[in-house]
């Protein structure tokens, strides 16, 4: 079949114009010296041109061309690619008050510039632009994007004289013709032809662009001519003077390396040749000898026939001429031969007829022509014709694109907006521009509606008429029924408006061929449309039976009466096809998309087709059907011809050549929208055709006929067909759904977040997913998937075959386009194993068009079920409907290792453990319900597949984890300690055991974490919280009380008090604040407490080692925090505390908490501080009380309290009323003895009379407290008071003396002892503590002489000074007096013994 398609007919392919319109740059002139023409004194034309290198595959120009459009004095420019998306590609120049002439835009491409050429009927112009080859090195080009070379236009000084000329008026233009032709010469200048006014032709010439010269003019004048007629050769000579006959009505230029030939074709029916080089007419043809001619067309003018060239290196020349006549056409194509002596003349090639009225425009290339009409009732004809084969001048069919229906039904049932919205919005039915000026019409013009996307377009639509009809309505009240009519009334009047200007942007203006592809496109207003061959298939179902039945049937088929069967079989879908109603097709429609049966439909229409067969319809599908030998065979023929189906998994995308630029082939939105209208095209006529077929085939069972069936046995077969025929129809509805169901703009963070869940699956970055780039219109879901995925996969397909060069490879767009669409069927087919449509939808998040189409495919289509569940599963859950999706992914399970999509999720990674492929899903499915956040599912489903992992242990401990984890996660505390038991690995379920601890922390559940049970746990809890405890703040955490509440509740009292006891030590180290003291104080009591409910016997704990409370978890047993080798650890000694310990520790702690309540700033150093430090602490502060408890609690010396105490009196005494007020303080912190005084006692006399008190409340051996007071006053040089020295006196009165002597107090010293010696011989001496003075019948007294004698030495040595002399005389009388007595006293004694 593949061989007849070179002369099969063509479709029309529009590219989308679903995009907001576009507002163009303009650029606008007013060239000096002309006066404004009307607007519209020429028609509107078009035309194009394409790149020399267009069709090479590694050229940067390789797929592009540039169109135009003119209306008026505008010409809009738009630069095409079919392989990037151009930017900046369109732009609008205005030549103000100077129409464009229709044809006048001429570009000419040299080595560095694209140069433009325009005609106007005033004035010509040059514009410069850069060649995209400068712009940019093609195997750069690895971008989706690139620049126009009309980005910069802006930059181009066409309004410099040297780039435009004004035409002169001598010899002027020609007001009856607009024929023109521009080219460059091979110097770079810029030549302009144009019809003379006088008749003839004349050249206007502008400098080349870089060289300095005046613009000229040139007239062709008939000098020297050689004539062709068909008779032979005859030279002829012609006057000079050029009437208006030979007036150029068309003209065509053809460039040779140094002259032009210019080809006019005149009103006199003659073609004539100039060679500008010369100035010289070479020839001269009379075209009527070519064609039947009448008097009256000989005598009329020619004013509509039209000219065409084309050039082949191989064959040369060639020139096609339409000759125009009324009711009829004539094309005849000649070849130009040039003989000696430069004499050239024509060879004629081929005359076509054709019966056409208005030749819009024509296209002609080395062996074929294709034409653009307008029929009698304005409609579009497209048809091409092979004049080298084609002998009997049959034209081949161009089915273009039809209008949309004239009025849409809406039945009763439906909503007017909601169909009439459907049925715009459809994709390929309405423009946008069409909609959008419709829309400004519509609304009166209130309102600019520019620049709208397709959603938004929708909605300011529903706006317009909906607002329009509210307006209307003046009732409040109405029936539904005139309610719903109303609506259809506005809806139907805006449908009319859209239906208007549809028809009048779709109508093309001229055709543009690409000789180097064979590429033929229709231009229009605003947009273009590509011309494709069409399949035998289609091609043999959309002709008409005229030319159907004039097929050659051997085209088709070797077997010569199965393509007689073949025809006749489609002739009868045909009249079946034409038979069908509206309403019949709609049984169709709806059971489709209703999940009905097919064949059940087809029944239904067979029967509306025989209760209406007014125009006995079945008695001509019966005859037909007698004609054909073998039905059955020819039906499953046609089947096999539409069914895509494969046997295996298309390869994958092989990488394609970035050198070549493969990456970008075909991959502009221009080309995936013309690729895919025509999948959709496909897709629609082979729905129809298995739609007939199906009718067909009901028709034949209900026939029955043997002669039809070929016997009864054929029955079954009969059956078989039908059964594949429905499997059939429903691929190609679901394919013409996927093609006209855009796809939904995503945000970035959604598809982030999708990205995620794919990595997740480990699918983020297979072929099937890339990122999702953003376009201008809305795609389809079919457009996205050959954007993102299918192009790469035929691309490789057609191009990385072996043994292909591909730098010598030229492209060839009616084969690509071909080759294109029927490998991309394929991916597309619902019943092949290639899931990568499916998989490109989830990527790319289209997961609303995603769960309909798998919708549609589920219930008939049973290849990939596994995969169409799983992916149903990710829409519910995408949905938010996570125990549908749990439903799914479970189903899925069953296939998994049975397709190819279920095998690539399960594809274990490098160093993975492999278990069983339904475990490996699952897995996966777990995580990827664990990343969306769906715990409870992930239980069931983690429960679930235990089932299937009864003898792998390793895949059950994770499993139990993942419920574990997830229970806990919901607080769901009980059900995880549940899983945490039954996990068979011991090290999960420690590390689950330690995240229960901490979780449960966190969340202050403490009740549940001391009362599980922890059977054969035990141990490892205590451990895991005794290590959190050490390892975190505790401040923040709670672990110790805890642990504390763990232990009770198991009545493990020493334990408890332990716990509590380290508790407390490390909180008077860590947390030296306020309160870390209180909660160190309580802990302390509680240790306590413990210790009092066990036996004495055993109360008693070990003291924790200091190391044991800062370590690390994973702390190096080498090295310190800093790095620093830590020292070898020595053995410590266990270290018992009993409750005696701990109840001192206690009292501390509490005395710890008194100081810093007192005075925050000893927060910092207080809180591990030894007795010792407190009592330093305290008397700083000056807590004295406080400090002597603490010193008795521990039996310590009072001393630093009494030299405290002394220091702060002394500072009173010295200081000022600052010192005085501060002192109040302190002293109110202490306990004072009531004090009854007649005058007002100040802070020092207070602070005096406490130390005083403790004096006498805390007695010392050998008076070491008064010595130390004593001590401390005298080195800070303050007299002693006299309570002191009294005091002091009755208590040691030698050890003052002694005192005094130290500070060299000399006449203090010489007093006292004076005083002493008085009390010893019975002077005072109670104040001594002398009980009994001398006598010698008292116990026997005694004095320091040594220290006397130390006196008595100071003052001796003192001479200089006389009051030391006195001194001295004093003391020394008074110790001969004391030793007179003593003598007498020890006489007496003794002879008292004796």
């Amino acid at each position: 079949m593949a061989a007849a398609l070179a002369a099969r007919s063509c479709l029309e392919l529009s590219a989308a114009a679903r995009g907001p319109a576009r507002r163009l740059p303009e650029l606008g002139f007013t060239p000096p010296g002309t006066a404004p023409l009307p607007a519209r004194r020429y028609g509107d034309s078009a035309g194009g041109f394409c790149y020399r290198d267009s069709a090479q595959l590694a050229a940067a120009t390789r797929n592009r061309f540039v169109r135009w459009t003119t209306s008026g004095d505008t010409v809009e420019l738009v630069e095409e690619s079919l392989d990037v998306n151009l930017l900046n590609n369109a732009v609008r120049l205005r030549i103000h008050g100077c129409p464009l002439l229709p044809g006048g835009v001429h570009i000419c491409e040299v080595q560095s510039h694209l140069v433009i050429l325009l005609l106007t009927g005033q004035t010509v112009h040059r514009l410069l632009l850069p060649h995209p080859s400068r712009l940019y090195r093609s195997e750069l080009i690895t971008e989706s994007q690139m620049q126009s070379v009309f980005t910069d236009i802006g930059k181009t000084n066409f309004r410099d004289p040297v780039n435009y000329c004004v035409i002169p008026n001598v010899p002027g233009l020609a007001s009856n013709s607009v024929a023109s032709a521009a080219w460059l010469s091979s110097e770079g200048e810029a030549l302009f032809a144009l019809p003379s006014a006088a008749g003839g032709i004349f050249v206007l010439k502008l400098p080349p662009h870089d060289a300095p010269g005046a613009v000229s003019v040139v007239e062709l004048k008939q000098s020297s001519v050689v004539q062709r007629f068909l008779t032979g050769w005859m030279p002829t000579a012609i006057r000079g003077d050029c009437g208006p006959s030979d007036l150029p009505i068309s003209l065509s230029v053809h460039c040779l390396d140094h002259d032009a030939f210019l080809f006019a074709l005149c009103q006199d029916h003659k073609l004539r040749m100039w060679s500008y080089k010369d100035q010289m007419c070479l020839m001269v043809a009379d075209l009527l000898e070519f064609m039947p001619v009448s008097r009256d067309l000989r005598l009329a003018m020619g004013t509509s026939h039209c000219l065409r060239l084309a050039f082949s290196q191989s064959l040369g020349l060639y020139l096609g001429v339409y000759m125009h006549a009324p009711k009829c056409g004539q094309f005849c194509v000649f070849q130009l031969v040039s003989t000696e002596s430069n004499r050239y003349s024509l060879d004629h090639i081929s005359s076509l007829f054709s019966s056409q009225e208005t030749l819009i425009d024509f296209a002609l290339t080395s062996s074929e022509i294709w034409a653009l009409w307008h029929n009698e009732e304005n409609q579009t004809v497209v048809k091409y014709i092979n004049f080298e084969q084609n002998v009997a001048g049959q034209w081949n069919q161009v089915f273009v694109q039809p209008l949309p229906e004239e009025e849409v039904t809406v039945r009763h049932d439906q909503d007017p907006r909601e169909t009439y919205l459907e049925y715009l919005f459809t994709p390929g039915r309405f423009s946008s521009a069409a909609i959008q000026k419709a829309l400004q019409i519509f609304s009166q013009g209130t309102e600019r509606h520019m620049d709208l996307t397709w959603d938004e377009l929708k909605k300011e639509v529903t706006l317009a008429v909906e607002s329009e009809f509210q307006g209307s309505v003046t009732e409040y009240e109405c029936s539904l029924e005139e309610f719903w009519q109303l609506q259809v009334e506005f809806w139907s009047k805006f449908y009319a408006c859209c239906l208007q200007y549809q028809e009048a942007l779709s109508r093309p203006l001229a055709l543009h061929l690409n000789p180097h592809t064979g590429m033929v496109c229709l231009l229009k207003r605003g947009s273009l449309s590509f011309l494709v061959p069409c399949s035998l298939v289609d091609h043999l179902y959309l002709l008409s039976n005229e030319h159907l039945l004039t097929e050659d049937d051997a085209a088709i088929f070797d077997d010569l009466e199965m393509s007689r069967d073949v025809v006749c079989l489609v002739q009868c879908l045909c009249l079946i096809g034409e038979s069908i109603s509206m309403e019949m097709a709609f049984l169709m429609e709806m059971a489709c998309s209703r999940l009905q049966p097919p064949e059940k439909a087809a029944e239904q229409i067979l029967e509306d087709l025989i209760a209406n067969d007014t125009e006995n319809v079945m008695e001509d599908i019966h005859s037909k059907l007698q004609e054909i030998r073998n039905p059955i065979h020819a039906i499953g023929v046609l089947i096999r011809e539409m069914d895509y189906e494969t046997d295996a998994d298309m390869e994958r995308a092989h990488h394609l050549s970035m050198r070549l630029n493969l990456t970008q082939l075909y991959g502009s939105a221009t080309a995936g929208s013309v690729v895919c209208w025509g999948v959709c095209k496909v897709a629609t006529i082979r729905f129809l055709i298995c739609r007939d077929l199906l009718v067909l085939q009901q028709l034949l069972l209900r026939l029955g006929d043997p002669m039809v069936l070929g016997g009864g046995q054929l029955f079954q077969s009969q059956q078989d067909l039908l059964h594949r025929t429905s499997p059939l129809l429903l691929s190609y509805y679901l394919i013409r759904w996927a093609s006209q169901c855009l796809a939904s703009d995503v945000p970035v963070d959604t598809l982030e977040s999708n990205l995620q869940h794919l990595s997740v699956l480990e699918l983020a970055d297979t072929t099937a997913l890339t990122a999702h780039r953003l376009v201008s219109s809305p795609q389809t879901i079919v457009e996205l998937f050959f954007q993102e995925v299918a192009r790469k996969h035929i691309i490789s397909r057609l191009f990385l075959q072996p043994n292909t060069n591909l730098a010598e490879t030229s492209l060839n767009w009616p084969h690509l386009i071909t080759a294109i669409v029927a490998d991309f069927l394929p991916l597309l087919w619902p019943s092949n194993p290639s899931f990568l449509f499916p998989e490109c939808l989830m990527g790319s998040c289209q997961y609303t068009q995603l769960q309909e189409y798998i919708r549609l495919l589920q219930p008939w289509c049973h290849v990939n079920m596994g995969s169409c569940c799983f992916m149903m599963g990710r829409c519910y859950l995408v949905m938010g409907e996570g125990h549908k999706a749990l439903d799914c992914f479970c189903q899925a399970a069953s296939e998994v290792g049975r397709e190819e999509f279920l095998d690539r999720l399960i594809q274990p990674e490098e160093g993975e453990m492999v278990s069983t492929p339904r475990l490996q899903y699952y897995n996966k499915v777990l995580c990827l319900l664990d990343m969306v956040g769906l715990p409870e599912l992930v239980i069931q489903l983690a429960t679930l597949a235990i089932m299937e992992s009864a003898d792998d242990w390793r895949s059950q401990a994770t499993l139990r984890t993942c419920i574990f984890k997830h229970h806990l996660d919901l607080g769901h505390n009980s059900e995880a300690y549940v899983a945490l038991t039954q996990n068979p690995d011991p090290g999960r379920q420690l590390d689950c055991l330690r995240q229960l601890v901490v979780v449960l922390c966190e969340r202050s559940q403490l009740q549940d974490l001391v009362e599980f049970p922890y059977v054969n746990l035990h141990n490892e809890v205590v451990g895991i919280i005794e290590s959190h405890a050490r390892a975190v703040d505790l401040m923040t955490h709670n672990y110790y009380e805890l642990l504390y509440a763990f232990h009770i509740y198991r009545h493990n009292y020493r334990k408890a008090g332990t716990v509590m006891f380290e508790y407390g030590m490390r909180l008077g180290r860590e947390v030296r604040t306020l309160r870390g003291l209180q909660k160190q104080g309580n802990c302390f009591l509680a240790a306590v407490n413990c210790l009092r409910l066990i036996r004495p016997e055993y109360a008693w704990i070990v003291q924790p080692a200091p190391g044991a409370v800062y370590e690390r978890p994973g702390a190096s047993p080498k090295r310190s925090h800093d790095g620093e080798c830590a020292a070898v650890p020595t053995s410590r000694q266990i270290e018992i505390l009993e409750l005696e310990d701990l109840e001192k520790e206690c009292v501390l702690s509490r005395i710890r908490l008194t100081l810093v309540q007192h005075d925050l700033s000893t927060a910092a150093v207080a809180g591990n501080s030894t007795p010792e430090e407190t009592v330093a602490l305290l008397v700083r502060a000056g807590l004295f009380d406080t400090a002597i408890t603490l010193c008795q609690t521990f039996k310590l010396p009072l001393t630093p309290i009494f030299e405290g105490l002394t220091f702060k009196c002394i500072k009173l005494q010295l200081g000022g009323e600052a010192a005085q007020a501060e002192a109040w303080e302190w002293l109110a912190a202490n306990q004072l003895s009531a004090l009854v005084t007649t005058k007002e006692s100040s802070a020092t006399d207070e602070a005096w009379r406490l130390l005083s008190s403790y004096l006498e409340r805390y007695p010392s051996q050998n008076s070491l407290y008064h010595r130390c007071v004593i001590n401390k006053l005298l080195a800070h040089g303050i007299p002693l008071p006299n309570w002191l020295i009294n005091s002091y006196k009755e208590v040691d009165a030698a050890q003052l003396l002694r005192l005094y002597l130290n500070y060299d107090l000399l006449e203090e010293a010489v007093d006292l002892v004076l005083e002493y010696v008085d009390a010893v011989l019975g002077k005072g001496h109670r104040y001594f503590g002398i009980e009994f003075p001398l006598s010698a019948t008292a116990p026997m007294v005694w004095l320091p002489y040594t220290a006397i004698d130390q006196l008595l030495q100071a003052l001796r040595e003192s001479t200089t000074n006389h009051h030391s002399i006195v001194l001295y005389q004093k003391l020394s009388d008074k110790m001969e007096d004391y030793q007179q007595k003593v003598s007498v006293a020890t006489r007496d004694r003794l002879y008292r013994r004796s």
